[in-house]
């Protein structure tokens, strides 16, 4: 009896711990951090470079993170036996009114190794972080019998051996240290740990493929693209299934004709009419902000990203035996190695991957046959139709959009020289130079390539460019004086201190520099830690000025062009992932749209700086769940698909009643590659899967949202800024 007892009290205890509900519970513990007993020399920058100060309050291990620092948080070494402990706990507040806060937390072994495609030794696990005081529980798994297959896994985001941080080849046994920490914070993030705990338990169960020796386990992808060591609803297992999937979705569609209340460009016709003007326009109608389409009916643009063949692009390099079967050169399948993403090719390109298969677009050849592509193309606009979607998104193919039966909005990306000191810390690209003659050009011979889309009224408009680093409000002209002497946006530097200062020798007064001309000037590189404290409150009050004159370069410079070639076209803005207030102040004067890409679990909080008041698009969000075979849940995890279609419905709902937003794009329409594209992302946000099979709780979410679209959005309560 005394044996069961204790038994039921283990069982409970571990239930418990997972919950996060110890307190008063006297569980086995091991402290690895306790904020009374530690000092500052206890622990350490983890970004090294001064993106976060640390501190310790009464209570707490206090890390504020500067905004749009890439990097901030601490590391607490160690050395700690955790083969006998199930859980982590970590109790920890947000601070400021600022959270939730997306913090990560890493547990490492000592030769631990963790980049974004390759990892060893770590255990990766995010947490919310909310006001007050909450703890937050971390499952530690059992130790992988086979780590040395998770080495050969590079590529992915997230592998087999590491699916959201639940399983990893960490070793128990030797913990080294305790990274948390946050990424690319938009801004000032501050939060605070008051103790890390080991408590005693079982340990989460691996998965069962971890079992599986190496022999067995490579390859780990089938002949479709999916992971071959696990099975799940709708999983594709031969040409049969391919066939079925085809016969139930044409059933569905014919039940569900999509909405009748609907113009020929899916406006609301029982709203208001409005003047029509033959093109896509914006107009502020009793509160809130709508679309007008080109007959005159209010539109709200309910769309999806990427409508494309190619979702499924994966590399081969140095990876060909992850794969169970590829064509061999003589196949009719074999022309997939050879597709390109038009959107995603030169990302590609740029880091030099030689050879790469099209999973989506041969799976589409077998569902659909030699005529795949218009097949493929016909139906996505049956299904947008049917499924209440009303826009195809940026990224989407071009002719698939030309069809003329769904909406689209395209995107350019700027080929123009970059300011050659920029950062980047969002992955993508470095800051154009506004001041570059090739700046304009470059819009200029884009826009003109889409000569065709400019003059057709089923394009509402174009995003320019996409989730642009714009650092901190002096980060720009600090990037500036990094480059060399012939970049453009340093002469106009110059230009404008000479302008402020007269001469030389004020200048080199009011920042302490010793420059012997203009020329040594432009050929120094120079940064705030050359600056001697007295002189950087001048020098940093010169580069936010001339940092405003970068940024309003930019937006006057694109929409001058924009307009004077697509007058009748939108200019949907830049796509922010991350800015300040003088970046948003400044693109609201020119911009038609301000666009954003907000990946959370709604909007409804949503604020525009004080006094903008500006039609706003959402140009992507998504979510995603690990039971249906991926690896990565994407940026907004949920725990099943139906709790993903439920968390659709609360976000374009949270945006369908805000006075500002025109519109939510999801990003996209079919999932990334199972071993990821040219950055290793690959997650499960597709309305449809690398097969071309929808997933039905999603859909249904959508056809919810889209039927009752507009009334929604006209009934909605208005909220004023």
């Amino acid at each position: 009896m005394l044996i069961e007892l204790d038994m039921n009290r283990k069982k409970i205890l571990y239930c418990l711990s997972l919950l996060g509900i110890t307190s008063g519970i006297h569980a086995q513990e091991l402290e690895l951090f306790n904020a009374h007993k530690s000092s500052a020399d206890a622990v350490q920058s983890f970004s090294g470079k001064g993106d976060e100060s640390i501190s310790f309050s009464e209570e707490s291990l206090v890390i504020r993170a500067k905004a749009n620092s890439e990097y901030a948080g601490v590391v607490i070494p160690g050395n700690w036996n955790l083969s006998n402990y199930g859980t982590l706990h970590l109790e920890l507040t947000g601070i400021d009114n600022q959270a939730p806060i997306p913090v990560l937390v890493r547990l490492e072994n000592a030769n631990g190794y963790f980049k974004k495609e390759f990892y060893q030794g770590v255990l990766l696990h995010k947490v919310s972080v909310q006001k007050d005081v909450h703890v937050y529980s971390i499952s530690i798994p059992a130790r992988v019998p086979y780590p040395e297959i998770e080495k050969k896994l590079q590529g992915m985001q997230y592998g087999p051996y590491r699916v959201a941080g639940i399983a990893s080849c960490l070793n128990p046994d030797s913990v080294a240290r305790v990274i948390i920490y946050v990424q690319r914070p938009k801004q000032e993030w501050n939060w605070g740990i008051r103790r890390i705990t080991a408590v005693s338990g079982p340990k989460t169960e691996i998965y069962p493929w971890m079992n599986i020796a190496e022999k067995e386990f490579f390859p780990f992808i089938d002949v479709y693209g999916q992971f071959k060591h696990k099975d799940w609803p709708g999983k594709i297992h031969g040409a049969t299934d391919l066939e079925k999937a085809k016969i139930l979705e044409s059933e569905d569609l014919k039940q569900h004709p999509g909405p009748q209340d609907r113009s020929k460009y899916g406006g609301w016709t029982k709203g208001p009419r409005q003047e029509a003007h033959g093109h896509f326009y914006v107009k502020k109608v009793e509160g809130k902000w709508w679309l007008v389409d080109p007959e005159g009916y209010l539109f709200w643009s309910h769309g999806v990203v990427r409508v494309t063949t190619t979702c499924g692009i994966t590399p081969l390099d140095n990876r060909e035996d992850f794969f169970e079967h590829l064509p061999p050169a003589s196949d009719s399948l074999a022309h997939f190695y050879h597709t390109q993403d038009d959107l995603l090719k030169r990302y590609y390109d740029a880091r030099g991957i030689k050879q790469t298969y099209d999973f989506s677009g041969a799976n589409l050849y077998r569902k659909y046959g030699p005529d795949w592509k218009n097949l493929f193309a016909q139906k996505a606009h049956e299904r947008f139709k049917s499924w209440g979607l009303n826009t195809m998104a940026n990224g989407s193919e071009v002719a698939i959009c030309k069809m003329d039966k769904t909406p689209y909005a395209d995107r350019i990306e700027l080929k123009s020289p970059d300011i050659a000191g920029s950062s980047n810390f969002h992955g993508w690209w470095k800051f154009k130079d506004p001041f570059h003659p090739e700046f304009i050009a470059s819009l200029r011979s884009q826009l003109m390539e889409r000569k065709q889309e400019l003059d057709d009224p089923w394009c509402i408009g174009f995003f320019v460019d996409n989730e642009i680093s714009w650092g901190k409000p002096t980060s720009l002209a600090e990037w500036v004086l990094l480059s060399p002497s012939d970049q453009p946006a340093k002469s106009a530097m110059k230009a404008f201190l000479n302008q402020k200062y007269k001469n030389l020798a004020a200048l080199n007064r009011a920042w302490g520099t010793s420059f012997v001309d203009w020329k040594a000037f432009l050929e120094a590189t120079l940064s705030l830690t050359q600056i001697k404290h007295e002189n950087q409150a001048l020098f940093l009050e010169d580069c936010r000025v001339f940092n405003e004159q970068i940024i309003d370069a930019y937006f006057k410079n694109v929409r001058a062009e924009f307009k004077r070639i697509a007058p009748h076209k939108l200019y949907l803005g830049c796509r922010f992932a991350g800015s300040n207030e003088l970046v948003l102040r400044i693109a609201a004067r020119y911009c038609d749209v301000i666009s954003y890409n907000i990946y959370s679990r709604s909007v409804a909080t949503f604020e525009l700086p004080k006094g903008i008041d500006k039609p706003v698009m959402i140009g992507e969000f998504h979510f995603g769940a690990l039971d249906r075979g991926l690896f990565h849940p994407s940026l907004v995890e949920c725990p099943d698909q139906k709790a993903r279609a439920k968390a659709y419905e609360t976000y374009v709902q949270s945006a369908l009643k805000h006075p500002n937003f025109i519109g939510t794009h999801w990003h996209q329409y079919s999932d990334q590659a199972t071993t990821g594209r040219f950055d290793g992302e690959n997650f499960q946000v597709g309305i449809t899967d690398v097969c071309d099979t929808p997933y039905w709780e999603t859909i249904e979410a959508i056809r919810r949202v889209g039927d009752a679209l507009y009334q929604t959005r006209w009934s909605s309560l208005i909220r004023v800024n």
